[in-house]
């Protein structure tokens, strides 16, 4: 573990986000010793092709309970609905009070260029919020922060209006299998709404099946992220590790927190 122990803040839109995004991250800062929370910006009770909404909410809790006993992740759910957040003033004064009460030095969300809108008000509401986390006569009854995060961005592959660059790349091989097992409590969107809503699929009828198929989706989509960050990965690994990465996350930081010198990049990401 580095000298500090890091408070470490991954913000989603959804239930399932932060561990789809960030989840091999999130695992190897709690094996380090740092304390990591989720934070959900809805309560995802839209993403189901047949139950609804106060069904849905309760259940995608329950998930998110699933993976706070299963990683010791601390997981919040903010009171907004699925598919109508907003970058409204009301939401910003959620995020910003979140963000002040858990105090992180590092913040992890989606960039502002996505597909889903409520991914782009997320990313929308954590910039908005940046400066504004340490102005005391905003949201007066959560005291003001006296330092700025960084903030990083989760990789994606939108290039329009402006591509993700990666900043920082993750070795995150040693733990693909907890980013599965995190991913597959959320059993109502990996094996029920995903499939539906994007026609693919047959999905394995046994859990153990079941697991084995999740796994080789995320190990697919992490290999795509290593290479596509191969360069980012040998620079901060060096040739040997670096070349022979083959699951990797990746972040962009943000211009609107706390940069990251170079000599601080191995205290901010210790492994």
């Amino acid at each position: 573990m580095s000298a500090k122990q890091l408070r470490i803040l991954a913000i989603g839109a959804h239930p399932d986000d932060c561990e789809y995004h960030f989840g091999g991250t999130a695992a190897l800062y709690m094996k380090a010793g740092h304390i990591v929370k989720f934070l959900t910006a809805t309560n995802g009770n839209a993403g189901h092709q047949t139950m609804g909404r106060v069904e849905l909410a309760a259940v995608r809790a329950k998930e998110c309970e699933a993976v706070v006993k299963l990683a010791g992740v601390e997981y919040e759910i903010l009171p907004n609905n699925d598919a109508g957040l907003v970058a409204d003033l009301k939401t910003r004064e959620q995020v910003i009070g979140a963000i002040r009460r858990f105090r992180p030095d590092l913040i992890f969300t989606h960039r502002a260029y996505d597909y889903h809108a409520d991914h782009r008000a997320t990313g929308l509401l954590v910039q908005d919020a940046s400066f504004l986390l340490g102005v005391p006569a905003v949201c007066p009854d959560v005291p003001a922060l006296r330092y700025m995060p960084a903030i990083l961005s989760y990789i994606d592959g939108f290039k329009r209006p402006l591509e993700f660059h990666a900043d920082i790349a993750v070795d995150t091989g040693a733990a693909v299998d907890m980013k599965t097992r995190m991913l597959d409590c959320h059993r109502s969107q990996f094996y029920d709404w995903l499939p539906w809503v994007e026609n693919y699929g047959p999905v394995p009828e046994s859990d153990r099946e079941k697991l084995l198929w999740l796994a080789e989706q995320v190990k697919r989509r992490e290999r795509v992220a290593a290479e596509r960050c191969r360069a980012q990965l040998i620079a901060r690994y060096g040739q040997g590790r670096g070349a022979r990465v083959e699951f990797a996350e990746a972040f962009e930081v943000s211009e609107y927190g706390a940069q990251i010198p170079e000599e601080k990049v191995a205290e901010y990401f210790p492994f």
